[in-house]
């Protein structure tokens, strides 16, 4: 299997600029394609999500070109082709769920699959409420391949579980507005709920709306559309932490430029982590800098907002003083792979003593971080997480370095730059 080592870098004093959002490309292109008119979307995320909702979206009838940098999206106003074969959402879970609610829309019957990890990762709670809403779903054991049989949504009232994954609830929220009535959603407990946040900050973008009814109930107008326009997307937060937790593992300063404390992007959150374990942080009106610190210590955290984060803090957590406490990231076991069991593993080989609970992990960190060879399970967060032990000490080797390509294609080059 291919690998990639890295080496130690000296104390970097950098600025960055970053590609677009994975999360934002993919919520715009949604709105875009549910939008009457031609949409134009600039420094998009080019990662293989993306391209699993480009084809997924072209599946269902609607076109997309690229032209000098911009992404054309010919929108459809809600009115989606049928498929002839099934749409291949590939690894991405994003693609899956929110193509799970398009696919409501198109006149007749739409099936989606995905990879074998894919068809393990559940679903069922979004099929419960578009059928709720009068559309037939069937899955497997409640999980992926999906069989929509469209043909519109009735609307009315609908509760969705929200506590595995925020997508469901956002996946219902951007199809909502093309429903025959009002649609109301009670959401229960609500997962990572700044993706939620920056869903509606989409929908608006695009000419929709939510009316918030409390905490977690939300009503959809019938009637509305989307419209049309030129969209920019943000640096990608997510991306963003590996600099960041490069500043604090090298006691350096790396500053983002395009990202700043007023993101809907939940990741920028990570910023005030790293600012209560020790490090200094600089915002400004346009960019945002991290600088790492000799005098790091671990912290009790709960990171639910932002579970991408908690593996790169966990990777922070091996090189400061004292014990770190990750809490509330359960749902961490229903991505890409099991990252719960994986961040204890491949911790435990950099020298960590890792203590799991039911949703929290505890992270002792070694004397020493010891040189290791990092199993990444196929998943792009498990490599770009752990590279960062490469720049502070020897020896780390990243097993599967190409699984970077899913989020983030340049990830080698970006973090090579800084030394």
């Amino acid at each position: 299997m291919e690998k990639r080592a890295l080496s130690p870098i000296s104390k970097p004093d950098l600025t960055v600029q970053l590609p677009g959002s994975k999360s934002l490309t993919n919520r715009a292109l949604v709105c875009a394609a549910l939008a009457d008119g031609v949409s134009r979307l600039s420094n998009w995320s080019d990662g293989e999500d993306t391209q699993a909702m480009l084809e997924g979206l072209g599946r269902l009838g609607v076109e997309i070109a690229e032209q000098q940098g911009e992404l054309l999206v010919h929108g459809l106003d809600g009115q989606f082709a049928i498929p002839l074969h099934p749409i291949d959402c590939r690894a991405s879970g994003t693609t899956m769920r929110f193509l799970t609610a398009c696919s409501a829309l198109a006149p007749g019957r739409v099936v989606l699959d995905g990879t074998p990890r894919m068809r393990e990762r559940p679903i069922q709670p979004l099929g419960d409420a578009l059928q709720a809403l009068g559309v037939s779903v069937r899955t497997v054991a409640g999980c992926p391949p999906v069989t929509v049989q469209g043909g519109g949504l009735a609307g009315g009232e609908v509760s969705v579980d929200s506590s595995d994954s925020s997508q469901f609830l956002s996946s219902l929220l951007m199809v909502s507005p093309f429903a025959r009535e009002p649609v109301e959603i009670k959401a229960g407990t609500i997962t990572s709920r700044p993706y939620v946040e920056m869903t509606i900050e989409t929908m608006i973008a695009f000419g929709g709306a939510v009316d918030m009814r409390g905490e977690n109930h939300f009503k959809v107008s019938t009637g509305q559309r989307y419209r049309a326009r030129r969209y920019v997307v943000e640096p990608d937060a997510s991306g963003a932490t590996y600099f960041f937790g490069a500043a604090a593992i090298t006691g350096g300063r790396i500053r983002v430029d395009g990202l700043t404390q007023a993101s809907t992007q939940g990741d920028i959150r990570f910023v005030e982590v790293l600012e209560r374990m020790g490090c200094g942080v600089e915002r400004a009106p346009q960019w945002i800098a991290v600088r790492g610190s000799r005098y790091l210590h671990g912290i009790d955290v709960d990171m639910n907002a932002m579970p991408d984060a908690a593996l790169t803090l966990a990777v922070v957590a091996c090189f400061v003083q004292g014990p770190t406490t990750i809490r509330n990231v359960g749902n961490l076991r229903l991505k890409e792979t099991d990252r719960i069991q994986a961040l204890k593993n491949e911790l435990e080989k950099l020298g960590a003593r890792v203590t799991l609970g039911e949703t929290d992990i505890r992270i002792d960190p070694p004397a020493k971080v010891e040189p290791a060879r990092i199993e990444t399970y196929d998943d792009h967060r498990m490599a770009m997480s752990f590279a960062l032990a490469g720049l502070g000490v020897p020896g780390i080797e990243i097993e599967n370095p190409e699984c970077v390509a899913k989020t983030f294609p340049t990830f080698w080059e970006r973090i090579e730059s800084l030394g």
